[in-house]
């Protein structure tokens, strides 16, 4: 049995007016945006990560700072708040890896 991919058609916009419309639709645009700007940033975390993972390796030391890794997640519960911390354990696995 094969399975034919579903397509993805975009979201119509539904509000009560015009301009709703139109604000509606440039704020998506937007977020848009800044998803792609995150994601990149995230890719550009994950190789300047990589970098430290090999410094320390090649240096006789261990891939993981559990104490920096700590900071990370302080920083991100203080800023965001509870859910920070869950933002910052996803970013760190991406980093790292699980461990």
């Amino acid at each position: 049995m094969s399975v034919i991919p579903e397509t993805v058609l975009p979201e119509t916009v539904v509000a009560e007016t015009p301009e709703a419309v139109d604000v509606i639709t440039g704020a998506r645009e937007r977020i848009d945006a800044l998803d792609d700007r995150i994601i990149g940033l995230i890719q550009e975390r994950v190789a300047v990560s990589a970098v430290i993972q090999e410094a320390r390796i090649s240096s006789g030391g261990r891939r993981v700072s559990l104490s920096r890794e700590m900071e990370i997640l302080g920083h991100y519960r203080d800023a965001l708040g509870r859910p920070g911390t869950a933002l910052a354990m996803t970013m760190l696995e991406l980093s790292r890896g699980r461990i």
